[in-house]
Parts: C-alpha cells; sequence; structure tokens
C-alpha cells in the first residue's frame, strides 16, 4: 500500500480527519488489545512472556481496557523491562505525522508553532511523514541526576539567539524526552531512583495531559500513554515513589519469579544463547539432557529459598540463562579438545558454571562469612539431590554404593574424555545398568552416557552416600561414628560422692 506524503492526500486515505483527531493513544492501545483478543483466541497476548499467563498478563490487559497509566513492580529479572517494550505490538503499523517535527505532531491538529505556522503556509502540500511502532516507544532509566529539562524541557538560548527569536517564543524550546514521546508509550525504569522534585514534575502529564516548560505561558497537550517499572527493594535502599504520584497511577501489578520449574525451563531455554551452530567453524551436535536443565533451573529456586541469601533483592531470572551458557561452552570446551562432535554437558560443567552463579547472589551476614564460592556450591549440591530424586527416587543403587564401600574410586575430570570417562565408568558394578530413568541406553554416544553416569554419582554424593574431593575423585563416603552410650546407674548402685575434707 502506497501511504500519502502530503496533507492532502492524506484527507483522501483511510487516516481520516475525524479519527485521528480523536483516537489518543490509549484508545489504539484498547482498540487493538481488543481485536487481538477476539481473533487469537488463546494464543498469548504477548510473544516471549513466559508463566504470566494466568497472573500478570490478565491484570496488565485490564489496565490497557481501562486505558490506566501502570506500573510494575517487582524484583530483578522478571521481565518488567521485555513486557513494556512488547506494548509497542499493540500499536498501529504506521502513525503519520508533520515530517520534520520533534514532538511527532498529528497533521490535523498540530500542537507545536513551527508546525502550526508550516500547516498554515503550506496547507495541503504539508509533508507527511511515518513513525513505526518501535519509534513510538520512548524508554528512560531513572537515575538521580535527571533533570526537569531532560524529562519536560527548556529553553535554548542559542537556538534563539541563532534564529532572533525572544526566550518566550516556542520556537526556542528544546524539548526533553516526554514531549518526543507524544502520541507514543513512554516508559521510566526504576522509578523510585528519580528524585522527588522530578517526579512532580509528571503530575500534569497524567492528570491533565500536559506539560509546561521553564515558567512560560506555553502549554503542550501531550497524548502519551505512561508506564513505570520499580523494584520493591529500591523504596528504601534509593528512594521510593511520592504518594501523590503513586495515586495517579492507575494500576499497580506485582511480577514475579517462575512458579515451576518448567516454566524456569522454558525461559532459560528461550534467551540462552546455546544454539551455536552458526557462530564457528567447527560445527557441534548440541545435546542438552533434561536433567542438567532441571539442575541448572533449581539452582536458582534453591537459592530463593535460602536463609543466606538476601530475599529483598531476590535471585534473577538472568542466573539460570547465564549458568546455561557457561554450562554449554565448559562443555564446548571439551568437546573443542578432545575433538568430539556431540557436545553434551555433564554436572561437572554446572560446578564450572560458578563464576555466572555466585555474581548473581547478594548474600546476608552467614552467607558471607562462608563466602559465595561455598554458597554457590551448596546450592548445586541441593539443586543435583532434588533433580536425582525426581528419576530415582525408590531404585535400588546399592550395588553401586557397595562397590565404592569395597574400597572402588574414580577420578573424573569436566576436561577427561567421554570414551576414556566411559571406560573408567564400566568398571563400576552396576551403574551403566541404571541409566533408564534418564532416557539412556548403551546404544547412545559415549558422551551422553558419561554424562548420565556422573550424573548418578552425583546424586548419591549430594545423599552423601558416597564421597567426593575436590579433585573429583569418587570413593566411599565417611562413615559416621557410634554414638556413645553412658551407662545409667542400677537400681543397687550408689552415685559417687566426694568425701568431705575437714581442717
Amino acid at each position: 500500500m502506497s501511504l500519502p506524503r502530503t496533507l492532502g492526500e492524506l484527507r483522501r486515505s483511510i487516516f481520516s480527519e475525524e479519527r485521528l483527531r480523536t483516537r489518543h493513544v490509549k484508545d489504539e492501545l484498547r482498540e487493538n488489545l481488543t481485536a487481538r483478543l477476539r481473533t487469537n483466541g488463546d494464543a498469548p497476548v504477548f510473544a516471549g512472556i513466559v508463566g504470566y499467563d494466568d497472573t500478570v498478563v490478565p491484570q496488565i490487559i485490564n489496565a490497557i481496557l481501562s486505558r490506566h497509566n501502570f506500573i510494575l513492580l517487582g524484583l530483578r529479572g522478571q521481565a518488567k523491562s521485555r513486557i513494556l517494550r512488547a506494548l509497542t505490538t499493540l500499536l498501529d503499523p504506521h502513525m503519520p505525522y508533520l515530517a520534520g517535527c520533534e514532538v511527532h505532531d498529528n497533521p490535523y491538529a498540530p500542537i507545536c508553532r513551527r508546525c502550526r505556522e508550516e500547516v498554515a503556509r503550506l496547507a495541503d502540500e504539508s509533508p507527511i511523514a511515518y513513525l513505526s511502532p518501535d519509534d513510538r516507544y520512548v524508554e528512560k532509566l531513572a537515575t538521580p541526576d535527571v533533570t526537569i529539562a531532560d524529562l519536560i524541557g527548556d529553553i535554548d538560548p542559542i537556538k534563539a539567539a541563532r534564529g532572533g527569536h525572544e526566550l518566550s517564543s516556542e520556537l526556542t524550546v528544546h524539548y526533553g524526552l516526554l514531549p518526543r514521546a507524544n502520541r507514543g508509550i513512554f516508559a521510566i525504569n526504576e522509578l523510585p531512583d528519580l528524585a522527588g522534585k522530578i517526579q512532580v514534575g509528571l503530575f500534569n502529564i497524567m492528570q491533565e495531559g500536559d506539560v509546561q516548560i521553564k515558567g512560560y505561558p506555553i502549554r503542550l497537550p501531550l497524548d502519551v500513554a505512561l508506564v513505570f517499572s520499580a523494584n520493591p527493594e529500591d523504596y528504601t535502599a534509593r528512594g521510593k515513589i511520592i504518594t501523590p504520584l503513586k495515586d495517579r497511577i492507575g494500576s499497580e501489578i506485582r511480577t514475579h519469579y517462575p512458579a515451576t520449574v518448567e516454566e524456569g525451563i522454558a525461559i532459560t531455554a528461550q534467551e540462552a544463547w546455546t544454539k551455536r551452530n552458526g557462530h564457528n567453524q567447527l560445527l557441534f551436535t548440541l545435546h542438552l539432557p533434561n536433567y542438567v536443565q532441571e539442575v541448572i533451573e533449581r539452582v536458582a529456586f534453591a537459592a530463593r529459598e535460602d536463609k543466606k541469601i538476601d530475599k529483598r533483592s531476590g535471585v534473577s531470572q538472568r542466573l539460570p540463562i547465564s549458568a546455561m551458557e557457561n554450562v554449554v561452552s565448559n562443555a564446548e570446551r571439551r568437546a573443542i579438545r578432545n575433538d568430539e562432535k556431540v557436545v553434551v554437558p555433564r554436572i561437572s560443567d554446572v560446578y564450572a558454571a560458578l563464576p555466572a552463579i555466585t555474581g548473581k547472589l547478594e548474600l546476608e551476614y552467614e552467607g558471607e562469612m562462608k563466602g559465595a564460592d561455598h554458597v554457590g556450591r551448596e546450592l548445586i549440591r541441593a539443586a543435583i539431590a532434588k533433580t536425582y530424586d525426581e528419576y530415582y527416587t525408590g531404585a535400588n543403587v546399592q550395588q553401586i554404593v557397595q562397590w565404592f564401600d569395597l574400597g572402588g574410586e574414580i577420578q573424573l575430570s569436566d576436561s577427561v574424555p567421554a570414551e576414556e570417562a566411559l571406560e573408567k565408568l564400566k568398571g563400576i558394578q552396576g551403574l551403566v545398568d541404571k541409566l533408564g530413568p534418564l532416557s539412556v541406553t548403551q546404544k547412545d554416544s559415549p558422551e551422553q552416557q558419561v554424562s548420565a553416569a556422573e550424573f548418578i554419582l552425583e546424586g548419591l554424593h549430594a545423599h552423601k552416600r558416597i564421597g567426593r574431593s575436590e579433585e573429583r575423585v569418587f570413593k566411599a563416603g565417611e562413615k559416621k561414628p557410634e554414638p556413645v552410650r553412658e551407662k545409667s546407674f542400677e537400681p543397687d548402685e550408689k552415685p559417687y560422692r566426694p568425701r568431705r575434707q575437714f581442717n
């Protein structure tokens, strides 16, 4: 479809004057959302947003249908920014505006002085340009040094001098981010970090729909949908949302972390960079076992429950995403060194991914005393134990444990080749026969068998049935000493009493 390029052509097109004059951004979001709900049925409203279908998304839909400005309130790594950016999918594919206008003026109702004069001079020959949905989204990360001039605008004396204008003229205005978001969506991330006096500057645009610049009688009736994000921790750590501003925000929507391991795995699989065949010269076949994915995801779940980790700060979903990428990279490194064509991550690769885990944990005092590496290893061990129970609860693995109790030992470095490791593992009585619950057979590749067998050994170690040294030598578990029983007094025995001393 050829788009109109002048105001005259626009009047004769589908962009009618009545529609553009009366249809504001919030009306546009509401109409397009209604159409999507009607036609898509049970399909996700926002692509790529996992785990919020029954909680957060319905509240966002209600806010949009109510034409509300809204805020997403949640801990770090809960997809708040992604949701705000996904709102652009509810905007029209093309939005006409007067070409060259900084505030993207409506061709039928310009609000800035320059555009009004241009339309009066050129009439139907006024040039028209178009905004894409992404062009209509403006985002600002709130920081304490943000000023009113950054958000709203200021008078530019240089522009006044060059154009020979009075300082009070609208032609001397340098527009801030908010006017430049006119006829679009304006998002502020981490709202509490914005100074209180700057938050006050948002009052007019939220309630009356206009802004004033530098005290001069310049009124801009902007058409903007305002959305915000905030972390509850910020209310005490760095600032707060002032009460009058909170009162003007239509809906407060709380986000959350994945409710189930399956949801977490889906998010990690979507976000983690694991498909790497197009990014290196040596092509590998990546086989990512389910139990490895579950262990990685359960590390985050365990961290969110651990008392040694600050719950107010939260444990970001970026932890399993980064950990997954490190796990695959460590397995990839092993495959490159050993000239293997199949990349299969092992549990030892999860331990090698500690650098992607420890940096995302805010420790309490007890955790700081033990150290981030120690806490990270404890979390991995707890995740292994939980995952092992999912596959081997009720399984008879006594034969494997007995092999170690009789003096058997085996060292499994994370860099040992799969075929060499498999030969060692076959020497453990009954181990290879127990790979069935992991959907691995002796017909599968050595890489898959080694990964599965190592998982069993790590699971037994996590449950303290066998031991393992820091050099990854699996051996018999430490025997706990028998408790010493105290001898009780017999009925005819008398308790010992020291003799009295006389002077």
